[in-house]
């Protein structure tokens, strides 16, 4: 009989370790190793248990053998942790667009017909123009709504009022989106991005194919460091060798800079098959 677990939602479903072992094996680690931690974890499954839970185990053992791959696979509590600003996500998605060929600038202020927006990010390749409403959770059970696609769309159809027909709108953010809102923004052509959304094109899939991974996702960064990278507006761990000097005064030399940048190879190593 399946064990029910609970969502960060709420609701239940019962525990599949298939995806756990999926979960586990996109995130780099080799078969045997996927395949003995589902193994373990699935012994430690209870009733109600919660993802979060869930999630928290399978690091844990998932760290014990390797850095890279546990990074990756915290990737989603990684987004999470940015912070309450919202500046480093956004800064995050404008450096996943110029890792696929954009040209992006964020908190740009732009004329509409009837007032000016300021859009949180704006992509530009060729002829076309993507202005991106960022849209940043702290907690996976917040979704974006209906009322944040209506916003955005209105705003577009503004922009494209004041003489800017290319113009095209994207939704993206850290968690989900409502089903209303998928329902709405389709009917619209609204372009929606989300952890697991749109299929074949997720948030999560662009990060791991573009490699691109934020500071908060390193396991050999405290907590407390990583908020001060951010406040540095350090958000990319790729980019932790240009910043040798923040790390040196933060303390982190020696050993401990050793280990950092031995995860950030690990963690930033070319895209893998989803």
């Amino acid at each position: 009989m399946s064990v029910l677990i609970t969502k960060s939602d709420g609701t239940t479903e019962p525990f599949e370790v298939s995806k756990l072992l999926g979960s586990l094996k996109r995130s780099g680690a080799d078969e045997a190793t996927a395949e003995r931690i589902s193994r373990d974890i699935e012994k430690e499954v209870r009733p109600a248990m919660t993802t979060s839970e869930i999630y928290a185990h399978a690091f844990a053992h998932l760290s014990c053998e390797r850095h890279g791959p546990a990074a990756r696979y915290s990737l989603k509590r990684a987004l999470l942790d940015f912070g309450p600003s919202g500046f480093p996500f956004e800064a995050f998605v404008a450096e996943l667009y110029r890792s696929e060929g954009y040209h992006a600038s964020i908190d740009q202020i732009i004329k509409g017909g009837c007032v000016e927006h300021e859009v949180d990010v704006v992509a530009v390749k060729g002829d076309e123009t993507i202005y991106v409403e960022a849209k940043f959770h702290n907690s996976p059970a917040f979704k974006a709504d209906l009322k944040v696609v209506l916003y955005v769309q209105a705003r577009i159809e503004d922009i494209v009022a004041a003489g800017h027909p290319g113009a095209k709108g994207l939704v993206v953010t850290n968690t989900k989106f409502t089903d209303m809102a998928k329902r709405y923004a389709e009917c619209r052509q609204l372009a929606l991005l989300s952890w697991d959304y749109p299929q074949g094109a997720t948030l999560h899939e662009r990060i791991d194919r573009a490699g691109l991974y934020p500071i908060t996702a390193l396991t050999t960064l405290s907590k407390r460091e990583k908020t001060a990278l951010l406040s540095d507006k350090i958000v990319l761990c790729n980019t932790l060798h240009d910043h040798a000097d923040v790390l040196d005064r933060m303390g982190i030399i020696g050993k401990k800079a050793e280990a950092v940048f031995q995860e950030v190879g690990a963690l930033c190593s070319p895209a893998r098959a989803i």
